[in-house]
């Protein structure tokens, strides 16, 4: 069992996907607390997997995503918590980006790493993980500050913005931050392990994707922002693309006053390396004898 728990809640918005639900898997291997929040509908078969104290169920059935997650955040405030986490349902685990290796890591410790940074400041609307397809062996930077925060979200309960779309409704609640001066983070030094959309059968597939659903998505985005969104053709499919890579959104973070910074800024967490099974390949093996 970790030492470490996260402070606060995690909701994991899910539908059609009773036997498949990936991120719940993995949560209770590692003895993370979360809820799964359900349609009412699908009660029955998700108790077949889950006991009724892990479900969270709507108060009626087709509200989409975007009306799930709005009542989970009234549901976490409810609770008194000023901040909460959304995670997608298809997601196999957390690893860590360590000199240049991508290693499995508890994910208890990746959520306590990133609640105690962002309590740090008083202005992240967003904080999250960055997927390990898109976490490159030779990152340095431990955060990216000021871009899109997807399927592993944080949410900052006291910003007044929400979600609102149908379609991309993470991203435009990512613009609707940057735009107003708060700021967001993308975790790489701890990073998900997510299937890419449509690899498993349920989830919103056949709410946003069906026919020409991506199109839609996108100009719907480029309709909201057309200062900063632009409909594509990507990896053989219509896509949205931000400008300048998000480029233009600078606001800096901004340190509480009330801790003591000297105290914390060279501060490590105690991490250790270790192996769970025999290392395969010589060169793991190598790397566990000289970071262990």
């Amino acid at each position: 069992m970790s030492k470490w728990t996260a402070k606060y809640p995690i909701y994991i918005p899910s539908k059609n996907r009773a036997d498949t639900c990936l991120t719940a898997r993995f949560f209770l291997r590692e003895g993370v607390k979360f809820k799964i929040v359900i349609e009412p509908s699908q009660v029955s078969a998700y108790r077949k997997n889950y006991a009724d104290d892990l479900l969270l169920v709507l108060p009626r059935d087709e509200m989409l995503l975007v009306g799930a997650r709005l009542w989970i955040r009234e549901h976490s405030i409810a609770a008194g918590f000023d901040r909460h986490w959304q995670f997608d349902d298809n997601i196999r685990d957390f690893q860590r980006l360590h000199k240049g290796k991508r290693i499995p890591v508890d994910s208890n410790i990746a959520l306590h790493v990133a609640e105690e940074f962002t309590d740090r400041y008083n202005n992240i609307g967003l904080t999250g993980f960055n997927y390990t397809m898109f976490t490159k062996p030779e990152y340095k930077q431990p955060y990216f500050l000021n871009v899109h925060v997807y399927s592993a979200t944080l949410v900052n309960n006291r910003m007044p913005f929400k979600w609102r779309l149908k379609y991309n409704d993470d991203t435009d609640l990512c613009l609707q931050v940057l735009t107003n001066n708060l700021c967001t983070v993308l975790f790489n030094v701890f990073c998900v392990r997510k299937l890419q959309t449509m690899a498993i059968k349920g989830g919103n597939t056949d709410d946003l994707y069906a026919g020409d659903g991506r199109f839609v998505m996108a100009r719907t985005l480029e309709e909201m922002w057309p200062e900063h969104v632009v409909t594509t053709w990507r990896f053989g499919r219509p896509q949205h693309l931000i400008k300048n890579n998000w480029h233009q959104f600078t606001t800096p973070l901004i340190r509480r006053t009330d801790i003591d910074w000297s105290a914390i800024e060279n501060t490590r967490f105690d991490i250790a390396l270790r192996a769970v099974k025999k290392p395969r390949s010589r060169a793991m093996r190598r790397f566990l004898a000289e970071n262990g």
